[in-house]
């Protein structure tokens, strides 16, 4: 038997931070290292991790179906055509029936660590039932945020929703950055930081190939080329794995 893997709830405490890409993103930076990689889309109703993905409409399962016993997780899961070791598995189109619980969700989950070595939950924005249930039975959370301030005060109330994640699993990431405002920014980064007790995990440029990408259909870190964010998400992945790495620096 060899060792479980992890699994790390994606979240923010509002929307357009671009959570959803940067789990996307990791994902694939995690897959490309050699790891098995889940992703697990937990926003019912508004999924768009496949859209991140590049994956859009392939999968014809979701969690709940395998949640809910109506078939397995090997089922379910869709894996990428161009990227081995990277799966998708999907939220509903709309909710139907039960709801899925956090027992539900849990069991799951345990079988997800038997099979990969990470798995990336890509929780709803916002603080209610869906990032509940993203983060019932996460090992580690990563709270995503942009530089503006009203964000990192919602990263701020975020964090304090998951005090039960300890000292080491519970990190920040500032997402967006743009270059210009890097340096006038450090001291607020800090001041969060500081404010919310969390360790930085990293710093991720806004890009302009990542709206291009997502309307391709292509994974950033497939679409070649010198992308900043590209190599944020891989220096973020080396952490995630325990490797120190310095923080990027963005040029």
């Amino acid at each position: 038997m060899g060792t479980l893997g992890q699994c790390i709830a994606v979240v923010s405490g509002k929307g357009g931070t671009g959570k959803t890409s940067f789990a996307a993103g990791v994902g694939a930076a995690l897959a490309l290292s050699g790891q098995r990689v889940l992703c697990l889309d937990c926003d019912v109703g508004l999924r768009n991790l496949d859209l991140a993905l590049g994956l859009s409409d392939r999968a014809l399962m979701d969690f709940s179906d395998v949640a809910q016993g109506r078939c397995s997780l090997d089922t379910a899961v869709v894996e990428h055509p161009r990227l081995s070791g990277l799966y998708l598995l999907t939220a509903p189109v709309r909710s139907r029936g039960r709801p899925v619980t956090e027992a539900q969700l849990s069991s799951l989950l345990d079988d997800v660590r038997r099979r990969y070595d990470f798995c990336l939950l890509d929780a709803p924005a916002g603080l209610g039932g869906g990032f509940l249930l993203a983060t019932c039975a996460a090992d580690r959370a990563v709270v995503v945020t942009t530089a503006d301030a009203s964000s990192l005060r919602d990263a701020q109330h975020t964090v304090m929703e998951l005090e039960r994640f300890g000292s080491g699993s519970l990190h920040l990431v500032v997402n967006r950055v743009r270059r210009k405002m890097l340096r006038s920014m450090h001291a607020t980064i800090d001041d969060a930081i500081d404010k919310a007790g969390l360790p930085l995990i990293g710093v991720v440029p806004e890009d302009d190939a990542l709206p291009l990408c997502l309307n391709q259909g292509v994974p950033l870190l497939l679409a070649g080329g010198q992308s900043p964010a590209a190599a944020a998400y891989r220096n973020i992945a080396k952490r995630i794995q325990g490797n120190r790495v310095p923080l990027l620096r963005i040029k």
